[in-house]
């Protein structure tokens, strides 16, 4: 069990006097727990923050144990955000989803590719929050429980879709909808394509999406809550009118 990966370290907690356990996502091998000695010096500390980019020398003497992990910083990380607490705040939201959402040791290349874009938009303070949605709906089909945002499950057309499924994840047209409105999640546009524009409540109204099917598919069934993280983050741009 031994690989050198990419990956983004995603929390990390004291293992005795100068160790860490860290929780890594990794390019080609997943969500990896690993044990770092010396990671408690100051020296080490700065590269094992939520978001931080290494890459790590991973070994273990067989899949069920703890591994070790040497770790190298590649880049600046987190320390591009220390002065914008907003971003900071989605990034702690996004590295508990991915560490909640996703099962230890199981190849996931497209959530790693998903919290690797999500990352290079957090210095963009109008865009990220958009990303966040389409991060979070990456990890749903990551995870198979991906959105079917691609035609109305009632009448199979492909246009005016505004609503979703609660239920089965499926797209509903506006007419189709219309009797059920108050039943059904809105769809906002930008999660339809890259053309659309963001309008006033959409954010709001993707992270609502993607966070009801996480909890329905995702946390529930491992009697998880939603991660406090994401729900803070909600707190945050909801004060700030970014929902």
């Amino acid at each position: 069990m031994d690989f050198t990966d990419d990956a983004f370290v995603l929390s990390a907690r004291a293992h005795g006097d100068t160790g860490v356990v860290v929780e890594l996502l990794t390019a080609e091998h997943g969500r990896r727990a690993a044990y770092v000695a010396g990671g408690a010096s100051r020296k080490m500390k700065p590269f094992l923050q939520a978001g931080a980019r290494v890459t790590a020398d991973y070994r273990a003497r067989t899949s069920d144990h703890l591994g070790s992990a040497r770790l190298e910083p590649v880049g600046e990380g987190p320390s591009a955000l220390f002065d914008d607490p907003m971003a900071l705040t989605g990034l702690a939201a996004a590295a508990a989803v991915a560490q909640g959402s996703l099962p230890e040791r199981e190849p996931h290349p497209g959530a790693f590719l998903a919290f690797e874009a999500l990352m290079g938009a957090f210095i963009l303070p109008d865009v990220w929050p958009a990303i966040f949605v389409r991060f979070e709906a990456g990890l749903l089909e990551d995870l198979g429980f991906g959105l079917d945002l691609s035609r109305c499950a009632v009448t199979g057309t492909m246009d005016d879709l505004i609503w979703v499924s609660p239920r089965t994840g499926r797209a509903v047209s506006r007419d189709a909808g219309a009797p059920y409105a108050d039943k059904l999640l809105t769809l906002p546009p930008f999660m339809l394509g890259a053309q659309a524009g963001l309008g006033e409540g959409d954010v709001g109204a993707g992270l609502a999406l993607t966070g009801h099917f996480l909890e329905q598919f995702v946390f529930h069934p491992q009697n998880k809550p939603i991660p406090p993280a994401r729900v803070w983050m909600l707190d945050k741009l909801g004060e700030a009118g970014r929902l």
